[in-house]
């Protein structure tokens, strides 16, 4: 099994048009490796929501995302709904569907720190670990 750590160890590479999307199994063996992201319905896509502590928390963590982005040249799709709430869906487009890059992008982005709303308070999303924890 190919575990976060592995694939934050990884650079993202050039898709060359004709590179296949990875199969199904493959796809079934690296999710576990980022247990927060989730298949879209469609199974092209990864995603994972956050409820974050405000608006500014918000687009603080997408700059972050997109300074990984940008160091990796693999760029997901950003979402930002009711002020709060995040969701980043991770896909390769050259290929339309998933590739080794995406589960790595998702782990690098995993690994950022995000306060986070809940209902007693504020927390903090511990890197790597996907569960608030107090601040």
């Amino acid at each position: 099994m190919v575990a976060a750590a592995d694939l934050t160890k990884k650079r993202c590479v050039a898709c060359e048009s004709g590179v296949p999307a990875l199969s199904a199994d493959e796809v079934k063996r690296l999710l576990p490796a980022v247990p927060a992201w989730s298949l879209t319905a469609d199974d092209k896509r990864i995603r994972r929501e956050w409820r974050v502590r405000d608006f500014v928390t918000a687009l603080e963590f997408f700059q972050r995302v997109g300074q990984i982005a940008e160091e990796e040249d693999h760029h997901p799709d950003l979402h930002l709904v009711g002020y709060r709430n995040v969701a980043i869906e991770i896909w390769t487009h050259a290929v339309g569907g998933l590739t080794e890059n995406d589960f790595i992008l998702a782990a690098k982005i995993d690994q950022l720190p995000v306060a986070l709303k809940e209902a007693q308070g504020f927390g903090t999303l511990s890197p790597g670990l996907g569960a608030p924890t107090s601040s």
